[in-house]
């Protein structure tokens, strides 16, 4: 599942792999960095025992293909998406509404009333 600390933490920056980087080449990465940073390789160690934890949640993110590609969005969003009031928003950019209506699938606020997802039907009350 999707954590909020993912837009801040750069799992391939951890990893020390690029991002086009192969399930072979996270494997490799995590491996030796999860032997030099591990609790029973470096006791007492607070700092270690930290970088050990970001590094299983890379590799936990990384490896599976499902997480990375949701990780990826989630990154690319975070970084280059721009939040405004909707007033004035015309060409300059997009509001909450056009956000919101693009990653539900259909128009939202005032642009028009698109159909909720199935699986967010119990959460927003209906399909329409």
């Amino acid at each position: 599942m999707a954590s909020q600390d993912w837009i801040e933490k750069d799992f391939y920056a951890i990893l020390g792999v690029s991002k086009d980087a192969d399930d072979a080449e996270i494997k490799k990465a995590y491996r030796k960095l999860a032997r030099k940073y591990h609790p029973d390789t470096n006791p007492g160690d607070a700092a270690a025992e930290q970088k050990f934890k970001d590094i299983s949640e890379a590799n936990s993110v990384l490896s599976d293909p499902e997480q990375r590609q949701q990780y990826d969005a989630i990154r690319a969003m975070g970084s280059g998406a721009r939040f405004t009031s909707g007033a004035g928003a015309g060409a300059q950019g997009a509001g909450f509404e056009d956000i919101f209506s693009n990653l539900f699938g259909g128009g939202g606020g005032a642009r028009g009333g698109g159909q909720v997802p199935p699986e967010f039907a119990d959460l927003f009350g209906g399909g329409g």
